[in-house]
């Protein structure tokens, strides 16, 4: 189980954030248990980053970075210190996706955001309501 400030962290600053691509992305790394999703460092070697660096590689701010897109991705577009963020701590420190418990439960708060994301887009009327004066 991931601590209430490491969920807190997703839900605020992370999935409000990240592109549909991005979120479509970790989502797929997640499920997959890919190796190209990596803990420990930003990157390794392209294409293997970590959650923030893959975010950042999907983000129109960030995509023509390499080494360094996602930690200008978590400065610049979230709003965090990456050196702070519980969310890449909580990654670390577990082991990242070795570690089935918390892949499950990033991989859980990802696909909410996902879903609540697109209960949003729904709820918006594809035409304008025409009103007749």
């Amino acid at each position: 189980m991931l601590p209430p400030e490491c969920v807190r962290e997703m839900q605020t600053a992370w999935i409000p954030h990240l592109t549909d691509p991005a979120l479509d992305r970790l989502i797929d790394l997640l499920e997959k248990a890919s190796p190209l999703l990596i803990h420990g460092c930003f990157t390794k070697a392209l294409p293997m980053g970590c959650l923030a660096t893959h975010a950042g590689w999907h983000h129109p701010r960030t995509a023509h970075l390499t080494q360094d897109a996602g930690i200008c991705w978590l400065y610049q577009v979230a709003g965090l210190n990456p050196a702070t963020s519980h969310v890449i701590r909580e990654w670390d420190l577990r082991g990242g996706s070795q570690d089935y418990e918390v892949r499950a439960d990033f991989l859980a708060l990802l696909r909410e955001g996902r879903e609540a994301r697109r209960q949003r887009t729904d709820d918006i009327p594809s035409t304008p309501d025409l009103v007749s004066i």
